[in-house]
Formats: structure tokens, sequence, C-alpha cells
């Protein structure tokens, strides 16, 4: 997010957003070539893929330029960080996955630490006023926040959508082609709109390109997707909340960014909401393992009479044995 920022004069959103998909892709897909990863086969594989690519691929990196040309690095960061929030809404509304008192509470309190972080602090002070005057004169988001927040919007669908992709495709391999198909757009748009795209970058600039398609695309993207795949979803995504700390600090101590302390205090609400929901996710893990160690007992334990003839020698001892019996 930082190294975006900075770029940002030197040439433009929609060609950078581009060139962070396009070359992370194609390593994605020969990296995964090489490993021997199947690619991707029959038109549902492929149909999933391309949803996937216009949703995280094009409309998030697109949404998330344009956002950054009209706000800062760490406002960003967090606005775009609070997509475990749509997303245990989403999951709960297509997957049935239930939420929560505490996921619940958690819920409320993330809307109004975002309200707290990207509302201007005139339409703070005039919601606690009542003056809604004001508030239709204000507005609520400004344009950059507005892009932003769908980038956060676009980021937990394509989290969403990658249950249904990965029935039908490898998930590395699938998620470098979404990278390339999903650029595709982005550089048309460029061509078409934008002028001066690589002529002002500097070699520094080539060298931020280069590490935000490599570090912030390939292995970034390939690691989570490949993870989220296999592992626990849970404990990733809570590894994931730690990004809008280190956007403020990076942006602090590079770009000069500083929030003021009713932007803190939403801060402080959002990752503590995004904490309570992630607590849901983890009882929810530890219950599941739970049931299944007991229908795995269940299923394995013998009945009474045959434990006490593997567990004990002395009833061996004092009865006869059915040779047969024990062999079964």
């Amino acid at each position: 997010m930082v190294v975006m920022k900075a770029l940002l004069p030197q040439t433009s959103p929609m060609f950078m957003a581009a060139v962070r998909l396009i070359p992370a892709g194609l390593l994605l897909i020969l990296g995964a070539a090489y490993f021997g990863r199947q690619q991707p086969k029959g038109w549902q594989a492929w149909l999933w893929i391309s949803l996937f690519a216009l949703v995280d691929g094009a409309m998030f990196q697109g949404f998330l330029a344009q956002g950054l040309v009209r706000t800062n690095a760490g406002l960003g960061s967090l606005l775009i960080d609070s997509q475990p929030l749509a997303v245990a809404v989403l999951a709960a509304i297509l997957y049935k996955e239930k939420i929560g008192i505490g996921a619940t509470l958690g819920l409320f309190i993330g809307v109004l630490g975002i309200g707290l972080i990207g509302l201007p602090p005139e339409l703070i002070t005039a919601l606690l006023s009542g003056d809604f005057v004001t508030i239709l004169q204000v507005g609520v988001f400004t344009l950059g926040e507005w892009f932003m927040l769908g980038a956060s919007l676009s980021m937990a669908i394509g989290t969403i959508l990658i249950r249904p992709v990965v029935r039908y495709a490898d998930p590395v391999m699938a998620t470098g082609w979404h990278m390339i198909i999903g650029g595709l757009p982005l550089l048309f748009i460029s061509s078409q709109i934008e002028q001066q795209q690589w002529q002002g970058l500097s070699g520094w600039g080539w060298m931020g390109m280069a590490y935000m398609a490599i570090m912030g695309s390939a292995i970034a993207y390939g690691l989570f997707f490949f993870f989220a795949s296999s592992g626990s979803l849970t404990t990733l995504s809570a590894l994931t909340f730690s990004t809008p700390i280190f956007a403020l600090m990076f942006s602090s101590l590079f770009l000069g960014e500083n929030l003021t302390l009713v932007q803190w205090i939403g801060v402080v609400l959002t990752l503590s909401s995004i904490y309570l929901v992630s607590m849901r996710g983890a009882g929810q893990d530890s219950n599941e393992k739970t049931n299944i160690d007991q229908d795995i007992a269940d299923t394995t334990m013998l009945p009474a009479s045959e434990q006490v003839v593997v567990s004990s020698v002395l009833p061996v001892l004092q009865q006869p044995v059915n040779e047969s019996r024990i062999r079964d």
C-alpha cells in the first residue's frame, strides 16, 4: 500500500494496478507448472476463475488504485482490511454459517470504528449533535474512501468465491490465471483513458513496481489462497489483520501521514471488532474438531465384552478364549 502510494506521482493508477497483476500471474503460473500443478480444465473451472478474476482482480485492484489517488495509504489499508466483517456477513447468507453474539457485537463495533476512521470531523460532530442539515450538505465518505470500501467489498466477495473455484481448479494455478485475466481489462482501460503511464518512472520506480508484482501479489496472493484452500482460514485471516498496523506505521515513517485521535479510536474499535469476528470462527473450528474426534471414537470403539479381552490380561487367563473371535 505504501509503495503504491509513493509511486502514484510517477505513473497512472490503472496501469499500476495492471502491472501489479499480470506479471505476478505469469510468475505464479510458471512456478505452479514447475512444481507439477495441473492447469484448469473444463468450462466450469474457467467460468469460476473468470468470475474470480473480475471481482478479486479487476474490481479490487481498480478500486484500490483509484482510492489511493484520493486518500492516504494508512487510512486506505484500514478501510480495505475491514473486509473480514463483510466476509462474515456473506458467509452467513451464502453458506449458512452461524454468527454468534460476540461476532454480531463485533460487526456493530466495526461499523462504528470505520465511521470514526473515515467520516470527516465535521460530519461526526453533526451526527453527535443531531444536525441532519449539515449531514446532508457534507455527505458521508469522500470519493476516495468510497473507492476503498468498494475494494474491501470486492476482496470480501473474492474470498467467498475461493470455495467454488478450488472445486474445479488447483488453487495456486487458479490464482495465477485470475490475476492475468483480471489485469487485462485494467490494462485496456489504462490504454484508453491514461497517458504517460511509464515514461516518468525512475529506476527506483521500476523497483517499486517489481516489489508490488513479486512480493505484494505473486507471493502474497499465492500463499494466501493456497493456505485458504487447505488450512485454517480463520487462523490465516487473523494474521492478515495486522496489515493495517504495518500500513499505518510505514505510511507515518515514509509518507508523513498521521491519524487524528478520533481516527485512532476508530482503529482500536475496528481491530477489536475483527478480533471478535475471528474468535467466532476459531470457536467453530474447535467445535468441529471435537465433533469429528467424537465421531471417530464412536465408530472405532469396541463393545464392552471385547474391550475386556483386548485391554486386560487377567480376564483372558480366567475365561476360555474364542480364538476365531480374536482373529476377527
